[in-house]
């Protein structure tokens, strides 16, 4: 790739990560955002979106093994739930940054200036895409070592990163490609003083002839939100499963 610094920037980045490609493209395509192909005909049609879907499933199956072989006493929902957060976009993206993947991206001016390298959905695709790109350059085994350096301790600390959790985005995943809906928020109830706001909402998901309902009740609109989505997601442990 023809831009300046880019070879020593490879360079510095395989220190952080700890591993070295083989195949240097492979890891230049991880790093390339689709916004740059808009800036620049010759990468068009070169951008990390393939890798991410790779590195997506790979993630997927390894932290669904390591659940499966640590956590003999879970049930299949405890675990789908576990899965779930480790994969969700807010630990991907606090891995990237750990990583300082967003220094080294190619990104569009465009998006550069709206503050891609630290948005947390290009940093979370980035580090898929980089396990797809690792995956391809190696094997199997070593992505798995390499990925459990990285997630295992966000794993064994799940509860305590539940703040970090974006439950929103999680069920509003689980329930478009089960349902083919997005969740519902319905503020139902407000209470306090103007400067001391307690709001109640709602939040539903019609699911065929089925409405699934919990309620979050928080200081703002948001806090209930996720709130609500949280225990929406406890409720459906048992179908929030490979879907996502």
């Amino acid at each position: 790739l023809e831009v300046k610094g880019v070879k020593q920037n490879y360079l510095d980045f395989e220190k952080n990560l700890k591993y070295s490609f083989n195949n240097k493209e492979l890891l230049k395509n991880a790093l390339i955002h689709k916004s740059f192909g808009n800036e620049n005909r010759k990468y068009r049609n070169i951008n990390n979106e393939r890798l991410e879907l790779l590195g997506d499933t790979v993630l997927a199956l390894i932290v669904t093994e390591y659940l499966y072989k640590n956590y003999k006493t879970s049930s299949e929902g405890e675990l789908a739930k576990i899965k779930s957060m480790a994969v969700s976009e807010p630990i991907l993206a606090n891995i990237s940054k750990k990583l300082d993947i967003g220094r080294y991206l190619l990104l569009g001016k465009g998006e550069e200036l709206t503050g891609g390298r630290e948005r947390s959905s290009i940093l979370g695709d980035a580090f898929e895409a980089i396990l797809g790109a690792m995956y391809l350059d190696s094997d199997f085994d070593t992505v798995k070592e390499f990925t459990l350096n990285q997630i295992t301790d966000f794993i064994e600390n799940i509860e305590e990163n539940e703040d970090i959790i974006d439950f929103k985005t999680i069920l509003q995943e689980y329930s478009q490609k089960m349902y083919r809906v997005v969740p519902e928020y319905v503020v139902i109830g407000e209470s306090g003083p103007d400067h001391q706001k307690i709001f109640k909402i709602e939040v539903q998901i019609k699911a065929n002839k089925t409405v699934f309902k919990t309620v979050g009740i928080g200081k703002n609109k948001k806090s209930a939100e996720q709130l609500a989505a949280r225990r929406m997601c406890d409720k459906l442990g048992g179908k929030l499963n490979e879907t996502l």
